[in-house]
């Protein structure tokens, strides 16, 4: 497998948005060590193995609906969302798994591509906190075929996520 380390903003493969909201925040820097795969990375398996990371390294970006209200939950990727945590956590009747027409129509990007932040509207986002036992982890940029690299305490900023326990616990 091979990958392009881009070496401007237009070569990142970024998606448009995402690259316009990196550079909103400060974060254009993160364009030139964006990675594009020629090989979908849409999964975090896929992601990882592109990569040659930790599965838990790969950072997902999930819309659950919350009472019918979207909420972006970032995990990593070797964790389930435990929906009766969230649901808790958000003091909330019911949460369920978004599906793919809602996720777009929230986040503007597809299932598989979605980023961390970066999105058409803005949302309550949960991180948990497995995401910070890296110093680095890898989110999508947009695209099914593109990460970028951040560091966990950086990433949350900037999604303006609280951090909360979510994941589902192993017996």
């Amino acid at each position: 497998m091979t990958t392009t380390a881009a070496t401007d903003a237009d070569e990142s493969g970024a998606h448009p948005r995402f690259a316009e909201a990196l550079r909103d925040l400060g974060l254009a820097d993160l364009l030139t060590r964006t990675r594009r795969f020629p090989e979908a990375t849409r999964t975090a398996p896929e992601a990882a193995a592109a990569i040659g990371c930790e599965l838990s390294q790969i950072c997902k970006s999930l819309i659950f609906a919350a009472d019918g209200v979207p909420v972006l939950v970032l995990m990593d990727g070797a964790s389930r969302v435990d929906v009766e945590r969230v649901r808790e956590e958000l003091g909330a009747g019911k949460v369920t798994r978004a599906d793919a027409g809602v996720v777009r129509e929230t986040t503007g990007y597809a299932i598989g591509g979605v980023p961390p932040f970066g999105h058409r509207t803005r949302t309550r986002v949960l991180a948990d906190r497995s995401l910070l036992a890296h110093d680095v982890v890898w989110a999508a940029a947009g695209t099914p075929h593109t990460v970028f690299p951040i560091e966990p305490k950086e990433l949350v900023a900037h999604a303006g996520a609280d951090l909360v326990d979510v994941r589902e616990q192993t017996a």
